[in-house]
């Protein structure tokens, strides 16, 4: 294809396609860069339906990618044959040649989770139950993302089951971080966030238990979104939210904003413009009164963050909850562990309870000892959590934790057994710090925070009232246009090198 000016003008770029947020500068540039793949999803969608670049160059142009990092890192799994890929990018461009646009990601490369099925791909749940299993529909979300043209060139890992915030499983194996293969990715989306940061996709969606959007990000130096639990969910409410949601990550605010506006149950995140940082005001809970053991740095390159914020304007008062953590724990805990009662079947049949991850069983075991005043106890705290939660955002706009209680650790390691010298009683005590939000069921974005001195990520949570999703977007949006940490690519091991 011949390379010709990208955008002329803005009114020119303005008149190709709507694109209700703030561009990047990259796109008023002379020429399309030198490998696709640094194009943002937002720009490679303008591209593609701008045609200055065919869905083929783009798929080569990942294809290309994947096959040189990917070995290395282990994002991306059950990928499809490049021929098949290819074919697929052609009948895209065909389709655009006759002036069928399927969508903002029509002929994008694109893989989910491997905890969602896609029809016609293997389908594991990262369990060896399933390693042979293959999918005979699309998922809700993956059925979205098809909607707007996407490619499925195959699954991002997961860890078993989606349980841990490290990912590896016994079909697949381990998934490293973009900035150091040998340390863990996070998890349970940590291909995702893996393969964004590795320009090895241009989105991925995932979904958050505990963290498992916001913990990669945060591994990964990328944005992770949670919404809160009836954005994207087709069940539950303000008074009955879900645990978990699925949600989006990317590589910035808007590609986060433009996943979430596919997939959601309403898409109304469309026109987000940044926060004006003089009219909020941040509570900020650090390590909750040193409540939560925190690996030194964490802490200070939260406030450094922070102090960024307050040079714009905003204000950032440190504050605490009057609420019991202990019985948030309590809560979250039993709750989570109830809910595995769903795999009992799997428990019970000796074949295949060999076959399971110790971490489930023990989950299993743990919601097998509670009964229903253990349950009912449970929900009480939780309601009486989101009344805590709505007064302290009668005060603040914002409230703000550290997105992990330590840096990206050996990939080797399930996980973490000592936090500055804290025992760590269960295999998730050490993500403690997500719970607050997701017994919330409220939006929380993370945004990175920078490196410490070995070069390891980090991020920092931005809580929301429930419901007030798109204001936590424009944070992130405003965020970004304060910092410069998403600009920090990774130094790629290439399999070859």
């Amino acid at each position: 294809m011949e390379r010709r000016n990208f955008i002329k003008n803005t009114l020119a770029f303005g008149a190709v396609l709507s694109v209700p947020l703030p561009f990047t500068t990259r796109l008023f540039a002379s020429t399309l860069p030198s490998d696709l793949t640094d194009l943002s999803a937002s720009e490679l969608s303008i591209a593609i339906r701008t045609k200055q670049a065919s869905c083929v160059e783009v798929m080569q142009a990942y294809l290309k990618r994947i096959h040189r990092y990917n070995p290395i890192y282990n994002a991306i799994v059950s990928m499809v044959d490049d021929n098949e890929l290819l074919m697929k990018a052609r009948e895209a461009d065909l389709a655009l040649a006759k002036n069928e646009y399927w969508g903002w990601m029509h002929g994008m490369p694109h893989a989910v989770k491997d905890l969602t099925p896609v029809k016609g791909l293997i389908y594991t749940d990262g369990s060896p139950m399933f390693a042979k299993r293959t999918a005979e529909e699309d998922g809700a979300i993956v059925a979205k993302i098809r909607n707007q043209g996407a490619i499925f060139i195959g699954k991002t890992n997961a860890p078993e089951f989606g349980l841990g915030s490290q990912t590896y499983n016994p079909v697949f194996g381990t998934t490293g971080s973009a900035y150091n293969p040998e340390l863990t990715s996070g998890g349970s989306s940590g291909g995702g966030a893996c393969g964004l940061a590795t320009h090895m996709l241009p989105v991925a969606d995932g979904g958050d238990m505990m963290g498992s959007l916001r913990n990669p990000a945060a591994y990964n130096n990328a944005i992770g979104f949670r919404p809160s639990t009836n954005v994207v969910m087709d069940e539950g409410d303000a008074n009955h939210r879900l645990l978990w949601t699925s949600g989006p990550m990317g590589r910035d605010a808007r590609d986060t904003i433009r996943l979430l506006n596919t997939i959601a149950l309403n898409p109304v995140f469309d026109e987000l413009n940044p926060l004006n940082f003089e009219s909020i005001k941040i509570g900020w809970m650090g390590n909750l009164d040193n409540y939560l053991p925190m690996e030194p740095g964490i802490i200070e390159l939260c406030e450094a963050s922070l102090a960024k914020i307050v040079d714009a304007g905003g204000k950032v008062e440190s504050m605490q909850t009057n609420f019991i953590l202990s019985d948030i724990w309590e809560s979250w805990t039993i709750l989570r562990h109830h809910r595995r009662l769903n795999m009992l079947s799997y428990y019970h049949d000796p074949i295949t309870r060999d076959l399971l991850k110790p971490e489930l069983i023990w989950e299993i075991e743990q919601g097998l000892s509670f009964n229903e005043k253990d349950i009912a106890r449970a929900n009480i705290i939780r309601s009486n959590w989101y009344v805590e939660l709505d007064s302290l955002f009668d005060r603040f706009d914002f409230l703000v934790l550290p997105t992990a209680q330590v840096f990206p650790f050996p990939n080797n390691i399930h996980w973490p057994k000592k936090i500055n010298g804290q025992e760590m009683d269960t295999y998730h005590r050490w993500m403690e710090v997500v719970i607050l939000g997701s017994l919330g069921g409220i939006p929380v974005v993370n945004v990175p925070v920078g490196f410490d001195s070995k070069g390891r990520p980090m991020g920092m949570q931005i809580m929301g009232k429930f419901g007030d999703d798109k204001r936590v977007l424009q944070f992130a949006l405003a965020y970004e246009k304060i910092t410069d940490y998403l600009s920090a690519r990774p130094n790629l091991i290439a399999v070859d090198d």
